[in-house]
């Protein structure tokens, strides 16, 4: 095969992904990585391609890293009975945090892409199509061909109220700082990180790592109090950590039972390297940072439908209002909890109507009616 065809073959690679890495082309294509350079910098040569990360986006991306399931419920019709057949309804639907929050940013008309881990089975490939078909660009997405895609199973009676959890995640312990390490042109040409715990402890170490040295801002968002040991001791870098109560707790390694024991406990996360800190608090309302104060928001009334979701609504407005260049942690809480709000109200982990303008509509809430879900 001559030169040329090799080059042609490579470009199509790039078009396919712009964010593959030289070794990847190298490997698919049967060349060395310095003969794949030396393809990348004809084409440069060429205008074909704009430079290191061959193509220039039109508008700097929002980048999730982490977890996209599917997700399984099944409810019982009736009281359940241990040890025998339950009649029941089922349903699935496309979940994983990471996933959520890029959905809801699509929503919000952001630029988008996921970087997460399926299997290359029809579930990874449905995810990765309805992905793409509401504008969450997956192409730099690790596709493995000896893992099933993650999954959620949840266990309902019939007053909704969950029995049994079962998750299959150990894929996306493959999403190594390796890999991550293999994106680095997609993840530089990112506006924003926003990373799941779902990650293994070297990516996050990994992630804090780059994000004190190429200017893009990270945020973490927690996912369960077990999964708060990937968090390193070194939170420089760290623009915002958002968790709940519990997970706070669990990085304090104490109680907290008052807002003071709050307050110390953030600032102590403060301390560690993290520039901004939410707390969300079950039913209640959220806690943030500003500066050593702690500010208090509550939460407001809302028809509540299903709280699955609802949490990743509030972390995905929280970061599409940073994303605009607004640093008013304030304001962008409120506007968490108005996605929040319209998640709850319906059935969908995403809702329709969430939207730009819905979360512009910002006002004073009911500091009295509880509202937003705990994580557990």
């Amino acid at each position: 095969m001559t030169d040329s065809s090799k080059k042609d073959q490579l470009y199509q690679l790039i078009r396919a992904n712009p964010f593959i890495s030289q070794q990847e082309l190298a490997d698919e294509l049967g060349l060395s990585r310095s003969a794949v350079a030396g393809h990348i910098a004809g084409l440069i040569r060429e205008r074909r391609l704009l430079g290191r990360a061959y193509v220039l986006p039109d508008k700097r991306p929002l980048l999730c890293i982490g977890a996209a399931n599917l997700d399984r419920k099944l409810r019982s019709i009736a009281a359940m009975q241990l040890g025998t057949s339950n009649p029941a309804t089922a349903e699935e639907v496309y979940g994983g945090v990471a996933r959520n929050i890029a959905e809801n940013l699509a929503r919000l008309g952001l630029p988008v892409a996921l970087l997460t881990a399926v299997g290359d089975d029809g579930a990874g490939r449905n995810l990765q199509d309805h992905a793409e078909a509401i504008g969450i660009d997956t192409r730099g997405s690790l596709k493995l061909p000896d893992a099933a895609t993650g999954t959620y199973t949840a266990i309902l009676d019939d007053q909704g109220e969950l029995v049994l959890a079962l998750a299959d995640m150990a894929l996306y312990d493959r999403i190594t700082s390796a890999f991550l390490a293999s994106r680095q042109p997609q993840r530089s040409a990112a506006a924003m990180t926003v990373a799941d715990l779902n990650l293994p402890a070297d990516s996050i170490t990994a992630l804090l790592e780059s994000a004190r040295t190429d200017n893009v801002p990270l945020v973490i968002v927690a996912v369960s109090q077990a999964k708060m040991a990937r968090l390193p001791a070194d939170l420089g870098g760290l623009r915002l950590l958002i968790l709940n109560r519990g997970e706070l707790e669990t990085r304090a390694g104490r109680a907290l039972p008052t807002e003071a024991d709050v307050r110390a406990a953030c600032n102590a996360v403060r301390a560690q390297g993290a520039q901004d800190v939410i707390v969300t608090c079950g039913s209640q309302g959220v806690y943030h940072t500003r500066g050593g104060e702690l500010v208090w928001l509550a939460a407001h009334q809302a028809a509540v439908m299903d709280v699955t979701g609802a949490g990743d609504a509030f972390s995905a407005a929280v970061c599409w209002s940073l994303y605009q260049g607004n640093d008013d942690l304030t304001l962008a809480c409120r506007r968490g909890l108005k996605a929040a709000t319209l998640t709850l109200e319906s059935h969908e982990t995403v809702s329709p109507l969430l939207s730009a303008a819905a979360l512009d509509e910002i006002h004073d809430f009911d500091q009295s009616v509880p509202l937003f879900p705990s994580k557990g």
